[in-house]
């Protein structure tokens, strides 16, 4: 378990820097200065070792998310807090993945698209409920159309074409849509706790 573990914590580092396509078996086996033969011992072959990484990580999200729910405050502390967790997450990570997931390796990409449909779209429904119960969303706002749009908004940032590597930061563009939609849905209340948390990303950007 502990070779199994090692060689999926290398694969990710290595997918999420350089993209999945460009780096081989024999990549992995190099950083790692173990033999490939080694790695086809944990693993089938390399549609096997992504859909691991893959599963894990999102397990690993959902489990961060809750917490998050958790011990936010309101329903703007917690898209900040999440924001916060995601800019982690996107410091060393190659937009071209999403691309390479699509194109390659179809069984991690529907895995994902599950976890988009059954959680991701859940969890930012939930926010946006708890919003307007508190009074910080706008009473009016379709809560299945902007759940979805937002959705949607966070995935588009990952099309190379409209958002290429060299000239945007994802974590940067991912903040900018992030507060352009907050605003959207925001009431006077909301708005005055958004530019109190926009502090923390603030802060939270310069470490980036």
């Amino acid at each position: 378990m502990e070779t199994r573990q090692r060689i999926s914590a290398k694969a990710k580092e290595m997918f999420m820097r350089y993209g999945i396509r460009t780096v081989s078996m024999d990549d992995i086996a190099g950083g790692l200065g173990i033999s490939k033969k080694t790695i086809y011992g944990s693993f089938e072959d390399k549609d096997a070792l992504v859909d691991s990484i893959i599963a894990e990580h999102l397990r690993e999200a959902e489990t961060l998310v809750g917490e998050i729910h958790l011990r936010s405050e309101d329903a703007v502390q917690e898209i900040v807090l999440t924001m916060r967790m995601v800019e982690v997450q996107f410091r060393h990570l190659n937009p071209i993945v999403l691309h390479d997931l699509r194109k390659f390796h179809p069984t991690a990409y529907a895995r994902l698209e599950v976890h988009k449909e059954e959680f991701l779209l859940g969890v930012i429904r939930g926010n946006m409920e708890r919003g307007k119960a508190e009074g910080l969303y706008r009473p009016e706002l379709d809560v299945e159309v902007m759940s979805r749009f937002r959705l949607e908004s966070m995935m588009v940032l990952f099309d190379v074409d409209l958002f290429p590597p060299d000239r945007f930061s994802l974590v940067r563009a991912s903040q900018e849509v992030l507060e352009h939609f907050l605003y959207g849905l925001a009431t006077p209340l909301g708005r005055d706790l958004i530019e109190r948390h926009r502090k923390v990303l603030a802060e939270v950007s310069k470490t980036i």
